[in-house]
């Protein structure tokens, strides 16, 4: 149950005079919010006022997956920086100061679309992404660069799985399943090196929810609460990765269709950025995104199991025992470029 009600956020914004200035509210107009989604981390709202929409978002976020103090205005940020793409939200607010409502609170522009559909829209999901790596990256931006882009994702990983081998219901098969796996993507990741031909704005959580499919229109992509500045293989990876489309879906590509997205991005990319041996530094990342999303429902498992997590999702909840059951587990050893 969330710590609070679409009530309490409504009185925020009618009584902060910046959110309303920013949603074009009429003076005296009541407006009213509506949930849109629910993540992990943050839960969104339409606005209302009387019957008519308005056109944005209200986000309000619950804690940080990368320990940040202002996680929402860091998120706002990062939309910001990559307005230029045409294919993420504007953003309008952030109050990340927590004195008048005790969680972050972002607005950004409401965007229209449907979820990707794995079987017909991963040439738009190339294109999204080849149209935001693309946008140039201001060196005082504020977005996280981390040095190694691997060793932090490895480094993550272990964070993650400390959570769930204290928990004294871990289980055995569980843990040495992924612990097999952590050895294996270390051994990749020392293999490759740690260096990248570019750096660019990626998201670096890309499940099918988070993209606004349009016929019409362009394609957006939204949730951009783990934005970094890496490498643009780590987004393609977690695009492809089984621990990503079987999130939202049942769907787990051969290694042939992600191939073809691979292609489709470079074409979109047309020469933009330098994107030379792409396709190597996607199949480290394929493993250790893979380990990422299995450590992260790990440690996901303790907090649901303890309830601790403030943002509890009944779908996530579902999906935590299937991601650490021995099936799947080996369908991703052999799916995310361990075998």
């Amino acid at each position: 149950m969330l710590p609070f009600s679409e009530n309490d956020v409504a009185r925020y914004v009618n009584e902060s005079e910046e959110a309303r200035a920013c949603l074009g509210a009429a003076p005296g107009a009541a407006l009213a919010v509506r949930l849109l989604a629910q993540g992990e981390y943050n839960v969104n709202y339409t606005v209302w006022e009387g019957a008519r929409l308005l056109p944005f978002v209200v986000r309000v976020n619950t804690a940080s997956q990368m320990g940040l103090e202002d996680q929402i205005g860091y998120e706002m940020g990062a939309l910001r920086v990559l307005e230029p793409s045409g294919r993420t939200p504007r953003a309008c607010f952030a109050d990340g100061s927590r004195q008048r409502f005790p969680f972050g609170v972002g607005i950004e522009e409401l965007l229209p679309g449907r979820p990707l559909d794995y079987e017909t829209d991963l040439g738009r999901a190339a294109d999204v992404l080849a149209c935001v790596h693309t946008v140039p990256v201001p060196p005082a931006c504020g977005i996280v660069r981390p040095e190694r882009p691997l060793r932090a994702m490895l480094d993550e990983c272990a964070s993650l799985w400390r959570v769930y081998v204290a928990w004294a219901h871990a289980e055995a098969e569980v843990v040495a399943r992924v612990e097999a796996m952590a050895r294996r993507a270390r051994a990749l990741a020392e293999e490759a090196g740690d260096g990248a031909p570019v750096r660019c704005v990626i998201n670096t959580e890309l499940n099918s929810g988070n993209f606004l499919v349009n016929d019409d229109r362009p394609t957006y992509l939204v949730d951009w609460e783990k934005p970094l500045v890496a490498d643009p293989a780590q987004d393609l990876a977690h695009l492809l990765a089984p621990t990503t489309t079987f999130w939202k879906t049942d769907v787990l590509l051969s290694p042939e269709r992600m191939q073809r997205c691979l292609e489709a991005y470079v074409r979109a990319v047309d020469g933009r950025i330098d994107v030379a041996g792409v396709a190597d530094r996607f199949d480290v990342y394929l493993a250790l995104t893979c380990l990422r999303g299995v450590t992260w429902c790990a440690m996901a498992k303790v907090g649901y199991a303890s309830g601790t997590h403030a943002a509890a999702n009944a779908s996530t909840a579902a999906k935590l025992d299937a991601y650490l059951s021995p099936d799947f587990l080996d369908e991703v050893w052999r799916r995310g470029g361990y075998a």
